[in-house]
């Protein structure tokens, strides 16, 4: 999944030798924590967040399967 976020976000930004993604695990669910170039966190962002919105979706969507809720956090 972390390899996921990172492959999408990679083909969004300017600079994709600055995507990093990080695991969180806590009691019931898993936080990606997304980061990012400063210079391209608005093009992970989108207009009105639609771009992380819809990465976001994918995310859940691929994770339907486990049994544990599935977030991406988006750093500077």
């Amino acid at each position: 999944m972390e390899e996921l976020v990172a492959v999408i976000a990679k083909a969004l930004v300017d600079h994709p030798e600055d995507v990093t993604v990080r695991t969180v695990e806590k009691d019931h669910l898993i936080v990606y924590e997304l980061s990012v170039h400063p210079n391209d966190v608005g093009k992970v962002i989108g207009k009105q967040g639609r771009i992380a919105k819809a990465l976001r979706t994918v995310v859940t969507s691929a994770a339907v399967k486990s049994d544990k809720r599935v977030t991406v956090d988006i750093l500077s």
